[in-house]
């Protein structure tokens, strides 16, 4: 009853700050603010389509621990212990030139107006169109973190290890569902991960495809420790482009992770695999999907009104 109670009142915190969002934010106050931004991912994308992803995964890192609230982005200092060092972000996480990059021409345009928090938001929208997937409207308003969390950066953000009522848990806690579980498991569809995350998976799952593991073995080999950050495709079909190949994968028992592959045909798998499936024949229905869940898992726990500030640097607070 407790932990249903806390989902409700979540969903219902959220509902409030998200009223208070609107992609119009900006339309006076910093009116080059978007064409800014995209043309900035625009370029880092084309330099490298990697970044891409790199840029999708802050927004998600961010808005999973302590909201959508840019405290990702704080760096240790001597007084100051941040995110970046947590198990799921060190070494891994990437993007903070683009980032900060994107910030000083804002800052130049726009003194002190606009939040990092906006700016993750909008850069992973424009990586997403920049490698050919799905646009949405993001809406806007966000204010920056004076604060960050260790702890719930460990603790928070799912592992590949987790099965499938592990990351049904993990979602709802964060006032996300089914559906947007499976969809935004679709942004695999681009970029790479460390041996470390899928050692376990190429050696010990069964639900994998036998040569395409034996393909994964020699950069990744099995003692721990020995290549752990060598990097694989999660989707070896179309690693640059944005679209369904994922699910296509998952089907061909190609997911790279154990908790993409457990989507299809993991333990308690009966909702999730529908969606699978339907993505996997629909990509338009996998490009709509994806596009409400991002805007849901961006008005997550946001800061709003007088909350929080707008950061100077997003490095740091002002």
């Amino acid at each position: 009853m407790a932990s249903s109670l806390s989902a409700l009142l979540l969903l219902c915190l959220a509902a409030s700050a998200s009223a208070q969002l609107s992609p119009k934010f900006y339309a006076r106050s910093c009116p080059r603010l978007l064409a800014t931004i995209r043309s900035v991912v625009t370029a880092a994308v084309r330099n490298e389509a990697r970044m891409g992803a790199s840029l999708l995964r802050l927004h998600f890192h961010d808005c999973f621990v302590q909201g959508c609230d840019a405290s990702v982005l704080l760096s240790d200092t001597a007084t100051f212990t941040g995110e970046q060092g947590a198990a799921p972000n060190v070494a891994s996480i990437r993007g903070f030139g683009v980032i900060d990059d994107i910030k000083a021409r804002v800052e130049a345009l726009c003194p002190q107006t606009v939040s990092c928090a906006d700016i993750l938001a909008v850069a992973a929208r424009d990586s997403v169109v920049a490698l050919g997937g799905p646009s949405w409207n993001v809406p806007l308003g966000r204010r920056d973190s004076t604060t960050a969390s260790l702890a719930l950066a460990n603790s928070d953000l799912p592992p590949p290890s987790f099965n499938v009522s592990d990351l049904i848990s993990n979602f709802a806690a964060k006032g996300l569902g089914v559906t947007d579980l499976v969809a935004l498991s679709g942004g695999h569809t681009i970029g790479k991960s460390q041996c470390q995350n899928f050692r376990d998976r190429i050696y010990n799952d069964s639900n994998i495809d036998t040569a395409f593991a034996t393909s994964l073995k020699g950069n990744c080999p099995r003692p721990t420790g020995s290549g752990d950050a060598n990097l694989a495709a999660l989707d070896t079909t179309t690693p640059t482009s944005f679209d369904n190949a994922y699910y296509r994968n998952l089907q061909s028992q190609k997911g790279l992770l154990h908790s993409d592959q457990v989507l299809l045909n993991g333990a308690g798998s009966r909702r999730t695999r529908t969606l699978v499936r339907t993505y996997a024949s629909t990509p338009s229905r996998f490009g709509r999907d994806f596009a409400v869940a991002m805007v849901k898992m961006g008005n997550i726990s946001p800061l709003t009104g007088s909350q929080g500030q707008i950061r100077r640097s997003c490095s740091r607070v002002n």
